[in-house]
């Protein structure tokens, strides 16, 4: 058979069927059929008084860097869902269901199959669905092996029960759930420091840092739902920050009321690879704690007077969690002081 035109032009039609075909069988065992249709159907049966849809749309950005250069695919994808739950999580929204992007200048069916059994993986660890997406070939607008993607979440919530931080006062706590390394953010600048200064490759080895450093870069960003979950079904949390693009400098302040500022300290032990980020590349304080997430993904708002209930389920979900900070009194222009 000859081949055709469009293949001729660069997007391979055949291929894409291919990657389709395998992302059918994959989805399959999450009960989604329907996927390869122009649209997908989510039967909305929770039997909420006033229900509230929360939605967010995200990136994995420059992390996808790391994976080319190792040609390791089968994180990114959950890293892509992991990201969205948090984000739709501090507003303490339930997920229903995922769409994911996936955009290359070639299509690779075997590396778009690696990154969706990712996300397929994301969503039944968080128990929801993966209800579609789209695989776009454009040649000539992606380099070859390359690609970016995309996910757009939807969760639900009674409006009665959102968490969004109206209530924060003077005195209450910060509590830090940590990381699981740079999550989804900072690696243009990790990158800068690590392969353009220090000209090292993703198989170099640093002490202090188990692996290598590519393995350490592409440490999965982890979901908080499970032991989140538990503290606002118990109604002990004021408001939450994920600790994303921004760090603790541009997120904590989304969720403070005007009136509100807070005080940090650093009590927590820092994951080394941030220690040697900001060493070797010489980041200053402001800017390591405006950059990276630097070892706490999730702030949680408590009532001081729930600090006890808060550390008994955190313990019983064998959660680790440090008290970081308090709400003080805003006097200025700056909502955040770390010590």
């Amino acid at each position: 058979m000859a081949k055709s035109i469009y293949a001729k032009a660069g997007v391979d039609i055949d291929k894409g069927k291919k990657a389709v075909a395998k992302i059918k069988k994959m989805v399959a065992k999450l009960g989604v059929k329907e996927i390869g249709k122009f649209s997908g159907f989510f039967p909305l049966k929770e039997n909420l008084n006033k229900p509230m849809l929360v939605s967010s749309a995200d990136g994995v950005g420059t992390k996808l860097k790391i994976a080319f250069m190792m040609g390791k695919h089968d994180t990114v994808g959950k890293d892509l869902v992991n990201h969205c739950v948090d984000d739709i999580l501090v507003y303490g929204a339930k997920p229903l269901f995922f769409l994911d992007y996936i955009a290359t200048g070639k299509l690779e069916p075997d590396a778009v199959s690696a990154i969706v059994s990712g996300m397929l993986e994301g969503c039944l660890e968080n128990d929801f669905v993966l209800l579609g997406g789209e695989t776009a070939e454009m040649p000539g607008f992606y380099k070859d092996h390359e690609y970016d993607v995309a996910g757009f979440i939807v969760g639900i919530i009674e409006q009665e029960k959102i968490v969004d931080g109206k209530t924060i006062q003077k005195g209450d706590l910060l509590i830090g759930l940590p990381s699981t390394g740079l999550h989804t953010n900072g690696y243009s600048l990790a990158r800068h420091i690590l392969f353009d200064q220090l000209k090292l490759t993703v198989d170099s080895s640093v002490e202090g840092i188990p692996g290598t450093i590519g393995e350490e870069l592409l440490k999965v960003h982890r979901s908080y739902l499970k032991p989140v979950n538990e503290l606002v079904g118990n109604g002990v949390v004021k408001g939450m920050a994920h600790i994303t693009g921004g760090g603790f400098i541009d997120n904590i302040p989304r969720i403070l009321p005007d009136n509100a500022a807070v005080q940090i300290e650093r009590v927590w032990p820092v994951p080394e690879i941030f220690n040697f980020l900001c060493e070797r590349g010489k980041v200053g304080k402001r800017e390591q704690f405006r950059v990276f997430n630097m070892g706490i993904g999730m702030v949680l708002f408590i009532d001081k007077n729930h600090l006890s209930k808060v550390e008994t389920i955190l313990n019983e979900s064998d959660e680790l969690f440090y008290l970081i900070g308090q709400v003080v009194e805003r006097k200025g222009k700056g909502q955040i002081k770390i010590k």
